[in-house]
């Protein structure tokens, strides 16, 4: 059995730049950052931060040149996916990029309704919706949802 599969929460360096290599095929590139703070050894507060290269095609790619912006708050999964190219020089060289299966933005802008959720799916069209809303796993019923605590360590 395999799994590539991502999870992240981080912030936007930049607005997606979207290109069309199609007419209806879009696809948007941007990188997002996430944080990590720690204590050193000196008792110093310290951050790190790493820069994801994020990739999104399609409907995913119309929803990031639609919602997303510079500084936002996301949740993106997706999958890891390696380039190789040679360079100019004669060099090979790799490049690591997530390709975005689902983008959500985790905080509410401040020129929109504060009701409103944005979240990926309101891009999509209605036949991929219903064929969404069909999944067993998705709907789950309510003798599943107990206030029963387990011991799973997560």
């Amino acid at each position: 059995m395999n799994l590539n599969k991502v999870m992240l929460i981080g912030r936007l360096g930049k607005k997606p730049e979207v290109n069309y290599i199609k007419p209806d095929v879009p696809v948007a590139r941007f990188s997002i950052a996430t944080s990590e703070t720690y204590k050193s050894k000196e008792g110093d507060k310290r951050e790190v931060t790493e820069w994801h290269n994020i990739t999104a095609w399609r409907f995913t790619a119309k929803f990031c040149e639609n919602f997303l912006d510079k500084g936002m708050l996301v949740y993106i999964e997706g999958k890891l996916q390696t380039r190789k190219w040679d360079g100019q020089d004669g060099v090979t060289r790799y490049a690591t990029d997530i390709v975005a299966d689902n983008i959500k933005i985790l905080e509410k802008r401040a020129t929109q309704d504060s009701n409103t959720e944005y979240s990926q799916q309101q891009e999509e069209p209605k036949q991929q919706q219903d064929i969404m809303a069909e999944d067993p796993f998705t709907n789950t019923s309510p003798e599943l949802n107990s206030d029963i605590d387990d011991d799973l360590p997560f």
